[in-house]
């Protein structure tokens, strides 16, 4: 058995679905597809020992990412959602999912960081206040042009002036947008771009300044806690809607896990 392999058809355009199971059935991989209900983690922990892979948008990774690491397997990555991010971080052809399936066969070793943002694990970024929002927001329409886009971002933030009333490491901060990045990101104004390096071992904390709020501090550590008056932050975590419980407690954690990428091509 060359894998175990969970497919979340739910994650973005389900028509090419037929061809990633029929590659997986040439190469050995068992198939799993996610129902209504079922939990990531459990089927990963239920998954025989061997390389577990997430065919799925960056929500769903994570949950099957963490099992891996507590298993000591290694974890493979099929994009296959609306985004992708992290698949194109990793080198994948984000276009081409039945492609990622050879990690599986011949697939080469990277270790890579993972964050944590208390005990909820990431492999992306955490985004807090109306940066949340506005990830959704920029998402829904990424195919659109890069201009219409930043104005769009400039109105979300017009509508809500008001700073997150939040403290980075002890300081008060005036901001209404934070970024938690597992390596470095390339930002421009408020478009969020790739990471050049998942092996970093930091995280970096970026928030926008500026009179136009059109630059971004980039701080550089291996931990940072954020606190609010609130007792609670609205979150993106890899993209997914949720609210998290301050003081959060942001921490990486280098080369921990290890994921399995096809070939390099020629």
């Amino acid at each position: 058995m060359a894998g175990f392999l969970i497919v979340n058809e739910r994650s973005g355009d389900d028509s090419g679905t037929d061809g990633l199971l029929s590659g997986a059935e040439r190469l050995g991989i068992r198939v799993h597809i996610l129902r209504t209900g079922e939990d990531l983690r459990s089927l990963a922990h239920e998954a025989p020992a061997g390389p577990i892979g997430m065919a799925g948008g960056d929500g769903s990774l994570a949950p099957v990412a963490e099992v891996c690491l507590e298993r000591e397997l290694p974890f493979v990555c099929v994009p296959f959602g609306t985004r992708n991010h992290f698949a194109r971080d990793l080198g994948l052809d984000r276009d081409d999912p039945v492609a990622a399936l050879a990690a599986f066969t011949q697939g080469v070793e990277r270790r890579i960081d993972v964050g944590r943002a208390n005990e909820r694990l990431f492999l992306n970024n955490v985004s807090l206040g109306v940066y949340a929002r506005l990830v959704h927001r920029r998402e829904h329409h990424r195919r659109r042009r890069n201009a219409l886009a930043r104005l769009r971002a400039l109105a979300i933030l017009a509508r809500h002036p008001h700073a997150l009333g939040i403290s980075i490491d002890g300081k008060p901060i005036e901001a209404r947008v934070v970024l938690v990045g597992n390596n470095s990101y390339s930002l421009e104004m408020l478009s969020l771009g790739e990471r050049e390096r998942l092996d970093e071992g930091c995280l970096h904390l970026y928030a926008p300044t500026g009179l136009l709020r059109g630059a971004w501090e980039d701080r550089r550590s291996d931990r940072f806690v954020v606190d609010a008056r609130s007792g609670r932050l609205e979150a993106a975590v890899d993209g997914e809607p949720d609210e998290l419980e301050t003081p959060i407690e942001f921490r990486v954690a280098p080369a921990a896990l290890r994921v399995l990428v096809p070939p390099a091509r020629d």
